[in-house]
């Protein structure tokens, strides 16, 4: 059977063929029908939803009267409602379901509401990324009815005061529809595992007995579990054990970093999907082979903003100011970095998510993730992100022929100036001073900013070499081992003082 053969819901065969508008038509229409669902909510009611609905300028109306929010406003003003069982706060109905997030710079988890409303959502983009395969070219259509091998969190969700959470990947299982249910690996008993490293090991136990055609998953995630299952079976490369995986599913972080030590597991070229699935919702998927960024999903269940990423908008810890400029779809520019404000169908107005992305084809809506709001360096106007420091790192590996699957960055002092301490993942043979350098001279080239302050008050670049496994073992002592966490970037504050007090307990400096 295969899965672009199967018969879908009605429901969902009428929402796939909405016919295409411009992205701000669209953008409008979504607005409109999140601001209908809620208008009787108690959010509803205090920002007069009713009175924006008859505004001829919808858009502005809402940005008129609805303040923008971060997780702990929003959470101190509505979300702690619904966690108390109360209905009909930000969204009709009560809230069944929270996605547990952290991030990867904060330590305390954060309660993302879902409903099924959301998750609707998320499965209508799906399947539209899962049609878009057809444009593909010269792809083995056949791999797509084989096994997808998800690594999420549990499908075991913790139980609150009439309300589950977890990780979103795992509620989204929990509640996947009949027809995904024969393509789904590791299963179900599997996927209710709470111990990471006990369900690896069980999924390297069932490995031969699975025909996987898509990995799904954060690449760090991915390529441990199968490196663990070449090893268990002494293989060459992945391939040898499943013939027909050809495709790989990412998001969350660059994957540059990690192609050049994932592509050694491999036996044949795959192909690689990125998505933009975010605890809040499904923003955006990779709808063209070999695309340069991924389409926004405009038209369905999600609307956004677009404020600019800027010290107008952002102070120097990237907290976002009270009233920012905020842009709809229709008036944003290519090449310029933009924080993301959504409004979702689960009860989320206005909510900066964290992430910033940039436009490189406005007329697609199709954009890159730069960064984090609060990942980036800027100790003395270097203006570093986390996009600069990806290339660096990915132009440093070419040249030294090595694979540096994790890094960190923090910034320190050096005397009455600054340094930059880099911390990098990488197992083979290295000299410390000469990547250093190398990454050091890529960022010279890439940032005119950091350039300048490189030769002013930015007076060294430091480097230590460390194995993945160290980042590994700091990420399971932060309780943050699973398919959804990653590695932050750039490390400060609390974050910074546990990462040096882990490296120096174990010594684990070279």
């Amino acid at each position: 059977m295969a899965i672009l053969d199967i018969k879908l819901p009605n429901t969902i065969l009428k929402a796939l063929r909405l016919p295409q508008n411009s992205p701000r038509r669209q953008q409008i229409k979504v607005l409109k029908k999140l601001l209908r669902k809620a208008r009787f909510t108690e959010f509803g009611q205090q920002y007069l939803f009713d009175e924006i609905l008859l505004s001829k300028h919808p858009g502005k109306k809402f940005q008129e009267l609805v303040p923008t929010f971060n997780y702990n406003k929003i959470y101190k003003e509505w979300w702690h409602k619904t966690l108390e069982g109360k209905p009909d706060v930000c969204w009709p109905g009560k809230i069944r379901y929270y996605a547990l997030s952290s991030g990867t710079s904060e330590s305390a988890s954060k309660y993302i509401p879902i409903t099924n409303d959301l998750l609707r959502g998320n499965k209508i983009v799906m399947i539209k990324q899962l049609l878009s395969l057809r444009t593909y070219e010269d792809i083995p259509y056949s791999s797509i009815s084989k096994g997808w091998l998800t690594l999420g969190g549990s499908t075991d969700l913790q139980k609150g005061a009439g309300y589950y959470a977890g990780d979103l990947s795992g509620i989204t299982v929990k509640k996947a529809p009949f027809w995904f249910q024969p393509f789904y690996k590791p299963g179900k008993e599997i996927a209710k595992q709470k111990d990471w490293n006990k369900k690896l090991e069980e999924i390297v136990e069932k490995a031969p007995q699975w025909d996987i055609g898509f990995v799904i998953g954060v690449p760090a995630w991915i390529q441990m579990c199968m490196e663990m299952i070449i090893q268990r079976y002494q293989l060459n490369n992945i391939h040898e054990m499943w013939p027909n995986l050809a495709f790989f599913v990412h998001g969350g972080v660059s994957f540059e970093p990690y192609k050049k030590g994932f592509e050694k597991l491999l036996g044949k070229p795959i192909t690689y999907i990125e998505t933009y699935l975010a605890s809040e919702g499904f923003i955006a998927y990779q709808e063209r082979q070999h695309a340069q960024g991924m389409r926004l999903v405009t038209g369905e269940h999600i609307f956004m903003e677009f404020v600019p990423f800027d010290e107008k908008n952002f102070d120097a810890d990237g907290e976002m100011v009270a009233n920012p400029e905020a842009l709809m779809i229709h008036e944003v520019e290519e090449g310029k970095d933009y924080a993301l404000l959504i409004s979702t169908a689960a009860g989320t107005w206005r909510y900066l998510i964290g992430d910033t992305i940039r436009f490189v084809d406005k007329e697609r809506c199709e954009i890159v993730i730069t960064g984090r709001t609060k990942h980036f360096l800027s100790l003395v106007g270097e203006h570093l992100s986390v996009e600069n420091m990806n290339k660096a790192i990915q132009l440093a590996s070419e040249e030294l022929n090595i694979c540096i699957p994790e890094f960190t960055v923090a910034g320190v002092p050096h005397g009455n100036f600054f340094a930059h301490h880099w911390y990098v993942a990488c197992n083979d043979t290295v000299n410390a001073t000469l990547l250093a350098n190398k990454i050091d001279d890529h960022l010279k080239e890439l940032n005119d900013d950091y350039a300048v302050e490189r030769k002013s008050a930015l007076k060294e670049v430091r480097l230590h070499v460390l194995s993945e496994k160290q980042f590994m073992d700091f990420m399971q002592l932060k309780g943050k081992v699973g398919g959804q966490h990653k590695f932050p970037r750039v490390l400060k504050g609390s974050m910074l003082d546990d990462w040096q007090a882990f490296l120096a307990s174990q010594n684990h400096l070279k």
